[in-house]
């Protein structure tokens, strides 16, 4: 009897698991299910959107022709007669027009470029853009989660985002960063650092600021190599909106693709070609070498490298790897290397204005044609290099020039101190209404202009 008893309880207890077993099966299965699902969704890179931009408009009465600026220089008289002509002859040839302008501080005689004053030239730029961008689509200052400011030269303490989160009341929370020292391509820097935070925190506003303050960046000694700053750098900044809220996609006039940063610091020549240093006398300026194209050229090559299999079709990787196959074989000349179309994977360029041989050159590596390089020499023209905002000016020009129609795709190119080329490509994702207003709307009628290659002042 114990036996049958026995067997009796295996059975039932075999019963049991073979009516439950299958379900058991169905939850795990399911469990897991929804797991790969989470895992998908959590994992999966989040959008990164563009709401829209806002760049800064000097008043007419800061303009500076070449004729005013070597006026200037020869009645503070902190310049030499060599100096002052060397500079006279860099203005003539740089591309910067007589509309673009510098702030009051350095019209003064002589200039002031006191710690104050630079400061003044920040809230002057900034708290117009922030305000107009802010107004422009009825954003609460409070409803920012991310505040990105850089300023290569002017770094304040507290820092220029303190100063914004003072001036606009930003809530307590808000995770702000200001970066310095980084150069012209600060501003797709900033793009990055914000891209990266809004992966991480969903549902955000990021707010990015960038410009260079002029006022305090002035060298007034004889060294040539920084002099040249004198002659190119002039007043200007943008103020950038970014989200990751999905309701936002509807709004938003660019979705940002790629951005590739490349850093070439490591290498002597490189650090070295954009340099902040004093001269023998003791004035501070930044150096600009004149190995400097030769080095933006490499750091392009290598950015261009990283971001070409993520844009390119598939025939001009073909043709631009068999050429290096070819010249590893063959010996062929680097001149043989073929160069890819990135008009098959772009529409549009916005290149760093940071003089004319800079565009000269991106525009003959890149095998461009005037029209591709339009937007930056006009922005270099009418409003001079503003830095890192370069870019933004440009952009600006082309949708008040109504080119960018939906699902084009637009390619920003910065470099910058370090030595620095970044890059970012954003695909325009509304339809841009050309008539809205922007830093180009008062004269964009006036443009493109032809630009002698010595300019009479």
């Amino acid at each position: 009897m114990v036996v049958a008893t026995e067997n009796t309880c295996l059975t039932d207890t075999t019963n049991v698991i073979d009516r439950y077993l299958p379900f058991a099966y169905t939850q795990l299965l399911l469990l897991l299910g929804l797991f790969l699902i989470l895992y998908f969704f959590s994992s999966r890179k989040r959008s990164v959107y563009l709401i829209d931009f806002s760049c800064y408009r000097p008043p007419a009465h800061l303009r500076v022709s070449t004729a005013k600026f070597i006026e200037h220089f020869e009645i503070c008289g902190f310049h030499e007669r060599e100096a002052i002509d060397f500079q006279a002859k860099v203005g003539e040839r740089s591309g910067v027009g007589s509309e673009a302008c510098l702030p009051l501080p350095v019209h003064e005689i002589p200039p002031d470029k006191s710690l104050s004053r630079a400061q003044e030239e920040t809230e002057t730029i900034l708290f117009a853009v922030v305000e107009d961008l802010l107004s422009k689509h009825n954003v609460n200052p409070k409803d920012i989660d991310i505040l990105v400011t850089n300023c290569s030269i002017f770094c304040p303490t507290p820092s220029i985002a303190a100063m914004i989160i003072n001036k606009f009341g930003l809530r307590s929370n808000v995770k702000s960063v200001s970066l310095s020292g980084m150069g012209c391509s600060a501003g797709l820097v900033a793009v990055g650092l914000a891209k990266d935070l809004l992966r991480v925190h969903r549902n955000s506003l990021a707010l990015l600021l960038s410009m260079e303050a002029v006022t305090s960046s002035g060298y007034g000694g004889q060294n040539k190599s920084m002099l040249l700053a004198n002659a190119l750098f002039r007043m200007g900044g943008v103020a950038v909106l970014l989200s990751n809220k999905k309701q936002d996609k509807l709004k938003a006039k660019y979705r940002l693709r790629y951005l590739f940063r490349t850093h070439m610091g490591s290498d002597d020549q490189s650090y070295q070609s954009v340099f902040q240093q004093s001269d023998d006398a003791g004035e501070v300026g930044v150096s600009l070498s004149r190995s400097l194209l030769h080095v933006a050229g490499h750091a392009l090559k290598k950015n261009i490298t990283e971001l070409g299999p993520y844009v390119l079709p598939i025939s001009e990787q073909l043709l631009y790897g068999w050429s290096i196959i070819r010249s590893k074989i063959w010996g062929s000349t680097m001149k043989e290397i073929y160069i890819p179309n990135f008009k098959k994977a772009v529409e549009h360029f916005c290149i760093h204005a940071g003089g004319k041989a800079v565009i000269d050159a991106v525009e003959e590596r890149l095998r461009l044609n005037t029209e591709d390089v339009e937007a930056s020499r006009m922005t270099l023209h009418r409003f001079g290099n503003t830095s890192s905002s370069s870019v933004w000016y440009e952009l600006s020009y082309l949708e008040a020039k109504g080119r960018i129609r939906k699902r084009d795709r637009v390619w920003q190119i910065a470099f910058g101190s370090g030595f620095k080329c970044n890059t970012a490509v954003w695909e325009c994702i509304s339809d841009l209404d050309s008539s809205t207003r922007n830093a180009w709307s008062d004269d964009i009628h006036l443009y493109p202009v032809m630009i002698p290659d010595v300019a009479d002042h």
